[in-house]
């Protein structure tokens, strides 16, 4: 073989030579995109996140959304896909109401009588003395409110017969059990024996022309004014065994004793 065909195949060899080392980078370098890529194909599938809304009355929805996605390349493929999950906040406030009544919210019917009560006197009453056949030498007061309160009768009456010294004692046995009430028009009673009649024991008997009638409080103090019932005209006999009832809601009750 000459030199000169020997140079031409030498050249031949290190031509192909260069064109498949440039083919090999060539694979190399596709190999390589590929990959890339793929990896980026696989990290880059969208997600979404919804974010909750208000509104003005305190109540909000959050957005559902939701994104699918897919790449494929050199034949392979990869496919995502994301939702956002829906979401609901709801947000309320409610201020604390409340209603503010005056204590003892009611109602009544009625006068101020039935609510008030006053101690019964000569101011707000009128007293009568009116003499009775049965029982003998007895004779029995009768009170009236005349008043707009209901007043209280307590203990009995204090009489007093032509400014007499002494208030005659009162009958024991004749308490009632509570005290004796009278509202607006209505009447009490007691009785008054004036004198121990015909079994003769009773001392210093006159003829009493005046009555005076006091009346007690609750703590048993005498309280003006006075009531100054009329007597009959001839007057009434009276002795040292006078002696009075407690007042007493019944007349009846009033003349048993």
């Amino acid at each position: 073989m000459s030199a000169f065909t020997a140079r031409p195949r030498t050249r031949l060899f290190a031509a192909a030579t260069v064109a498949l080392a440039a083919l090999s980078l060539t694979a190399c370098n596709d190999k390589l995109g590929v990959q890339d890529a793929g990896a980026a194909s696989s990290n880059s599938s969208p997600v979404t996140t919804s974010a909750p809304s208000s509104s003005p009355s305190g109540t909000g929805t959050g957005r559902s959304g939701g994104s699918t996605g897919g790449s494929s390349t050199g034949g392979s493929s990869t496919s995502g896909s994301s939702t956002g999950g829906s979401s609901t906040s709801t947000g309320g406030g409610t201020g604390a109401s409340g209603s503010k009544t005056s204590g003892g919210s009611g109602s009544g019917s009625g006068s101020g009588s039935s609510t008030t009560r006053v101690t019964c006197s000569g101011a707000n009453t009128k007293v009568t003395a009116q003499p009775v056949s049965r029982p003998i030498n007895h004779m029995l007061l009768t009170v009236t409110n005349t008043g707009s309160k209901t007043c209280d009768l307590y203990y009995y009456p204090a009489v007093n017969f032509d400014d007499a010294q002494s208030v005659p004692p009162v009958i024991k046995d004749s308490q009632p059990q509570a005290v004796t009430t009278l509202a607006p028009g209505q009447s009490g009673y007691a009785g008054v024996a004036l004198s121990g009649g015909s079994d003769g024991t009773g001392t210093n008997g006159r003829t009493a022309k005046s009555l005076s009638v006091y009346f007690f409080d609750r703590n048993e103090n005498s309280i003006s004014p006075a009531a100054t019932p009329s007597l009959p005209t001839k007057g009434l006999y009276v002795d040292d065994s006078l002696r009075v009832t407690y007042w007493l809601a019944s007349a009846q009750d009033a003349l048993t004793y």
